[in-house]
């Protein structure tokens, strides 16, 4: 299958599953393909053929774009250089979670979540610690009981019922032993953290040196930037004086054919995401572009205060939409 093909197929899913998606962010570099939300869910989408494709750059900018968005990052793929991706198991590469598409069909339209987790070792699931723990002394057995039972230490007992999560095989032990469902389910909405301990979010790259004075700008009315470097969207910044955090996704460069279909990406991915987009440009004879606001840089330095800026990309955006 193509990889086109596969970002379509992935797409026509989640839209059924009721996610509202971007268009495809049909440019390079991406760090990722489209933006999908239902309700409060939001994602950050990466579709791949080959995972082995997602390197530790990309994977630690999705990780800095889920905490600015609020969106979890997740790679769909269809396999590894060594095997296909296994059905309702999660993977994860650099930070990210990763399944295959019968897994994302499991969970967004059947809401079946996966049980199994990949880690150095093997395969692994959740085990209720509290449940595994009532079991045991419901049968009124020791530690070491269960121990003999599952042919480990009393000690690895001991840290199942703390939280330590089991291979596959003891869990199924576990499973057999007690005839009841010990295991829940990878959280993969909240970025799977209960089993995967990642680091904390990658810090911000340099700004590219030709979009410095734009984010000192931006900085000096208020907004903290963050810049990206595989994204369509130069920076993601936030206006910290609003009570309501407001994000904008920002641009900037020549005012050209490629720029104008990067502005409609951000305007697209902005309304998935509930951002606001501004494109800043040298010379500009509209003022939006499907909603992504345009702002020549010389007004720009004119717009001190971040609530000037806040205006002139409501203004803008909005009076595209009335014509």
């Amino acid at each position: 299958m193509s990889r086109s093909a596969l970002v379509g197929n992935v797409t026509a899913m989640l839209e059924d599953a009721g996610f509202v998606v971007s268009d495809r962010c049909a440019i390079r570099p991406k760090s990722f393909d489209i933006a999908a939300r239902r309700g409060d869910d939001l994602l950050l989408v990466k579709i791949l053929g080959n995972i082995d494709a997602f390197n530790r750059a990309t994977g630690h900018e999705m990780q800095r774009l889920g905490t600015y968005l609020h969106a979890t990052p997740l790679v769909i793929g269809l396999r590894s250089r060594d095997e296909d991706l296994k059905p309702d198991v999660v993977y994860f590469r650099h930070g990210v979670p990763v399944f295959s598409p019968d897994t994302a069909y499991n969970l967004f339209i059947e809401g079946v979540p996966p049980l199994i987790y990949a880690a150095p070792g093997g395969l692994y699931v959740n085990i209720d610690g509290d449940l595994l723990a009532d079991e045991r002394e419901d049968r009124d057995w020791s530690l070491g009981r269960l121990a003999n039972e599952l042919g480990v230490s009393r000690r690895t007992v001991s840290k199942y019922e703390d939280g330590m999560n089991a291979s596959i095989e003891v869990a199924m032990a576990l499973e057999e032993l007690f005839t009841s469902e010990l295991t829940s389910p990878v959280d993969v909405l909240e970025g799977a953290e209960d089993v995967h301990e990642s680091d904390s979010t990658p810090e911000d790259p340099a700004a590219d040196p030709d979009d410095e004075e734009v984010v000192a700008v931006l900085s000096n009315a208020g907004y903290s930037v963050h810049p990206t470097l595989r994204s369509p969207f130069k920076a993601i910044s936030e206006d910290q004086d609003d009570g309501d955090n407001e994000v904008v996704l920002t641009g900037h460069s020549e005012f050209t054919k490629a720029a104008e279909k990067r502005a409609r990406i951000m305007s697209s991915i902005g309304q998935v995401t509930r951002t606001h987009s501004v494109y800043v440009v040298d010379r500009a004879k509209r003022d939006a572009v499907d909603g992504t606001a345009l702002v020549e840089r010389d007004e720009l330095e004119d717009l001190r205060e971040a609530d000037d800026l806040r205006d002139v990309i409501r203004d803008r955006a909005e009076r595209e939409e009335v014509a």
